[in-house]
Order: structure tokens, then C-alpha cells, then sequence
């Protein structure tokens, strides 16, 4: 069995530490059964069921550590792991930074829509009925489609020697498509994230993908510059993502940070970014639902990242709040910025000249005190003239910072899951496109 109920993890877990001769011992537990489907050509590929199971032990003596792991949970195994944990760390050097494990925390409840029964209950018939709709519908247009359909239901245990116990379940599906015409020249995309299945419109998904390819074919190239943006959230999620990432409190006090202040200090408490800028982070958000409790074992609870565009607070670990004097500030579990109420039409309908972008893909870091980022359109990039799309245009590459764009702010819609976050498609002003790329 992959996915052990609360009671079953902890009997396992109890027992690993028992066995234990470490000053201090951290074990984690983990498992589920994954299922999949893909298909390419307009035909399926692969489809598969795959179920883990893993145990993680890391013993301590003193501030010196080992960490083994085992997929087996026998009597005899979880011996050698233990064993294999603590020569490990007898072998190791000290860790300056060691911190001991927390004693036991109080945690909420885990989000009831965290875990659907629904999506446990995910049929390989359901995943080959989910391809057959959209390679059908794909097929009635002649396009080509190629998706990728994944689920699961997964649970995941921690447990200390000084008496830390945490577990959760969860379910999840991700659904990616990409449409092509048959000549190559237009290309479109979606994707989709769930923990309750039933949320999911293939139909939906699989037609909004084949508008894009349709639509981008023969696309013309025009000029690199600064332009006014209109990024679906598929876009903006990739830079917003980097500056969640980076709202560390060690970079910024160590200079190293876009949070970092010339001459020393941090930017918490400033204003940064537009004051329409709003973003927090909230395990019981009800489309996205998340842990309640961080890696090491910290309780999650909602918390003001921005408001107003003003910095409200940075993430410290253990070892830094400690060196600090502040208490400990966990990496949270989901993201969710704030929106307004324009849609992308309404967005199209104000822009005088202007791009409309599907996604950027393959960012990359290029200056972290800065936030400057760079990467490419792809997959459906189109241009817009006097409040109409006019036709697609080739991909760029872009040279760009969240913090810059998130100044130069025009209008917010409403926000939308994706990765497991909440993201409003944006119209920002004078984004950066620095050349074409010939990709489709």
C-alpha cells in the first residue's frame, strides 16, 4: 500500500525512532499512486500507474549529520536505515548551521478540498476517455494535438525525536496541451491544475489550445522594443514565481537580494511595486488548498506578503531567525495575488498598440539584485491595434524584472489557478522584448 492512512505512518515512524541512538532523529514518510496518459500526433503514446513509497532518515550527533533512505519497511530495513543514517553523520563533518528539530507544534486541520476522493479515484478508462475527447476535437479541425494528463493521490509524514508529528493527504491532476497546424506554423497552449477532478472541462481546455494554434499561423515578425503587454496568468506565473522565490530575509540582509537596500539593511516595510499589488499566501484558499505545515515542520498560516505594494514580510529559516532575534517566517505553501475585475477582452479593447502573450518559457536568472530575468514567448503571440487583434506575430525574447513590471501596472483581471497558485492576467506597459526567435 503507497498511501499509508494517518495511523499507519506513525506507527512506522514511532518505530524508527525508537531504534535510534542519535543525540537527534528526523524521519519522513511518503508515498502515493500516480497515473498518467499522453498522447502525441493526435495518437496515445504512454499511459501507466506508478506507486512510491520512501522513507528519509536523517540522525544527528551533535551538529554533525547523515541521511539515509529506503523504499522498504520491514523490520529488518528500517534497521539498516537507521544504521546507514547515523554512520553517515559520525563520517560527516559539523554543520555550523545546525539546528536542532522543533519539539511538537500545533497545526490546523488540513484544508477539506485538499484531498477528493474524485480525483483518488481517477480510472484508466477516465484518462483514455479524457485523450479521446481532445484528439477527437483536434482531429475535426485538422490539428494536431499533444497533451499529457497526470494525477494522484499522495500523503507525506514527518516525525522527530523530540515528539514533532505532522501528515497530510492530498490529490492532485495537471493537464498540459499543446496544439499545432499541420503545416507547422501555428502553435497553441493551455494547461490546467486541480485537486478536485471534477473542476476539469476537456472541451474547455482542448478548445482554447486549438484557437492559439489556429490563430498564431503565419505569424509575421515585427520589431523588438518596449511594449504594452497583456499577460494571460500562464505568463505572468513564471516571473511572479521567481519573485515569490526571492522574498528570503538572509539574501536581502546579506546584499545579495533585489530585497537587499544600498548600503545595508532590507526593503521590509517599503513600498516597491504598485499599490495595487496585493499578495498573500493561504493553505485553506478554496482553489488552492495546501499544507498547513512547511518541510521542517513550522505551522503555515495566512500571511501578507505585499499590500499595497508595500513589503509586509520576508521568509527567514531557523538558523538566520535565530541570528536575527525574530522568530522563524516558513516558505508558504501556495501564492495568491490579489485582482481586479477587467477581462483579457476588456484589456485588448484599451490597448492602442500592444502584444497579447500565451506563456513565456525557459526563464532564466539574469541579474538577482535586480530581479532581471529573460526567456521567450511561445505558442501563441499576437498583436494588437486600435482595441483589436490583428494578427500573430513571432516569438521574442524578452529582457524583464517582476518589480519592474509590476510598476508599470495598466489594469488586473480576475486571478486563476495555475501551479497551484492564483495569478490575474495583467496589462503592464513598456515591457522589454530584446529579438525575435524563429520558435513557434
Amino acid at each position: 500500500m503507497s498511501v499509508l492512512n494517518k495511523k499507519e505512518a506513525r506507527a512506522i515512524m514511532e518505530k524508527v525512532v525508537q531504534l535510534s541512538k542519535a543525540d537527534h532523529l528526523e524521519v519522513s514518510l511518503d508515498g502515493g499512486v500516480n497515473g498518467n496518459i499522453r498522447y502525441a500526433r493526435n495518437t496515445v503514446t504512454t499511459s501507466g500507474i506508478e506507486e512510491n513509497l520512501s522513507l528519509g532518515v536523517t540522525a544527528a550527533f551533535g551538529k554533525k549529520t547523515g541521511t539515509a533512505t529506503i523504499n522498504e519497511l520491514d523490520d529488518a530495513s528500517l534497521e539498516r536505515v537507521v544504521r546507514r543514517a547515523e554512520e553517515l553523520a559520525q563520517l560527516s563533518p559539523e554543520n555550523p548551521e545546525y539546528m536542532e528539530p522543533l519539539g511538537p507544534q500545533e497545526y490546523d486541520e488540513q484544508p477539506e478540498g485538499m484531498f477528493v476522493q474524485a480525483t483518488a479515484d481517477i480510472t484508466p478508462e477516465y484518462r483514455a476517455e479524457i485523450a479521446a475527447k481532445s484528439i477527437e476535437m483536434t482531429k475535426a479541425k485538422d490539428l494536431v494535438g499533444a497533451g499529457f494528463l497526470e494525477d494522484g493521490q499522495n500523503f507525506n509524514a514527518i516525525m522527530n525525536s523530540k515528539g514533532l508529528f505532522a501528515y497530510e493527504k492530498s490529490t492532485g491532476a495537471n493537464f498540459t496541451l499543446t496544439v499545432r497546424t499541420q503545416d507547422a506554423t501555428g502553435s497553441g497552449w493551455v494547461t490546467r491544475d486541480y485537486n478536485d477532478i471534477s473542476k476539469f472541462d476537456i472541451a474547455e481546455a482542448t478548445e482554447i489550445a486549438m484557437q492559439k494554434a489556429a490563430g498564431s499561423a503565419g505569424a509575421k515578425a515585427i520589431e523588438p522594443g518596449k511594449y504594452t503587454v497583456i499577460l494571460e496568468p500562464a505568463a505572468a506565473v513564471g516571473l511572479l514565481q521567481r519573485m515569490f522565490w526571492n522574498l528570503g530575509a538572509r539574501g536581502a540582509d546579506e546584499g545579495r537580494s533585489f530585497m537587499s537596500k544600498k548600503g545595508g539593511g532590507t526593503k521590509l516595510g517599503e513600498q516597491i511595486v504598485d499599490e495595487r499589488v496585493n499578495i498573500y499566501s493561504d493553505p485553506f484558499h478554496p482553489e488552492v488548498p495546501a499544507s498547513t505545515w512547511s518541510g521542517n515542520g513550522l505551522p503555515l498560516k495566512k500571511m501578507d506578503w505585499m499590500r499595497n505594494g508595500v513589503v509586509q514580510n520576508l521568509r527567514y529559516g531557523r538558523y538566520w531567525a535565530k541570528e536575527k532575534g525574530v522568530d522563524p517566517v516558513p516558505f508558504p505553501s501556495n501564492a495568491i495575488m490579489e485582482g481586479g475585475t477587467a477581462s483579457i477582452e476588456d484589456m485588448i479593447k484599451s490597448t492602442k498598440r500592444g502584444i497579447l502573450v500565451t506563456r513565456l518559457w525557459y526563464i532564466r536568472s539574469v541579474d538577482p539584485q535586480t530581479l532581471l530575468n529573460t526567456g521567450l514567448t511561445r505558442d501563441g503571440t499576437f498583436y494588437i491595434e486600435n482595441g483589436k487583434i490583428k494578427y500573430p506575430v513571432k516569438n521574442f525574447r524578452f529582457n524583464e524584472s517582476p518589480i519592474i513590471m509590476l510598476n508599470n501596472l495598466e489594469m488586473l483581471g480576475k486571478p486563476q489557478r495555475i501551479d497551484g497558485n492564483m495569478i490575474p492576467p495583467m496589462k503592464v506597459r513598456d515591457f522589454t522584448f530584446t529579438s525575435l526567435s524563429d520558435a513557434i
